[in-house]
């Protein structure tokens, strides 16, 4: 416990996400000391889905992508889910917001069809990641080395394909996180 204390982490995410995928890394960042703040399209509540099937948990948004600072984040997560990422890569203040922690260097974080906003904000070009298997012709398209594994970390870049691998989703979220700016994470 405690390896990021004093670490604010955003957790980027809109209607429609993947409840284990947001809830479970959160959990595990707040048992790890960080604050982390829900940011969104819009204030109020996001509704989040088990299996793109039903709705689940209402999640209250601490901060919209409008009025949300990067700077003031020192890592970045993005929750799967069919209709969350949609919404988000559609959003170009979400897009921008992406690209400043790329830019800065920041750690960021994807989980199953959360890579569909990296593809929409341009940062998969070389990198090595990986996604559910539905998106890995997009991905690879975009110019990513896309690989089949539990989990990839790239320069602060770190993915994973499925609510399935969040144990280790998390451990390597906690490890890029506390390890802050990574030279090779780039826009």
């Amino acid at each position: 416990m405690g390896r990021l204390n004093n670490r604010n982490i955003a957790v980027l995410a809109a209607n429609g996400f993947e409840e284990s995928e947001l809830t479970s890394p959160v959990a595990r960042l707040k048992e790890e000391g960080a604050t982390v703040h829900i940011v969104s399209l819009e204030t109020g509540k996001i509704q989040g889905m088990k299996h793109d099937k039903e709705w689940t948990v209402e999640i209250s948004v601490d901060q919209t992508v409008k009025t949300a600072h990067p700077e003031d984040y020192q890592g970045l997560l993005i929750p799967g889910g069919v209709l969350n990422p949609d919404s988000l890569r559609k959003n170009d203040d979400a897009l921008n917001f992406v690209k400043a922690f790329f830019k800065a260097g920041k750690p960021v974080a994807a989980i199953c069809h959360g890579p569909q906003v990296l593809i929409s904000a341009e940062v998969v070009e070389g990198r090595k990641l990986t996604s559910t298997k539905t998106i890995k012709i997009d991905l690879v398209n975009a110019g990513a080395l896309w690989e089949d594994s539990e989990v990839v970390v790239d320069q602060g870049l770190v993915t994973s394909r499925s609510p399935a691998d969040l144990p280790a989703f998390n451990d390597k979220i906690v490890e890029e996180f506390a390890e802050g700016v990574h030279d090779g994470q780039h826009a």
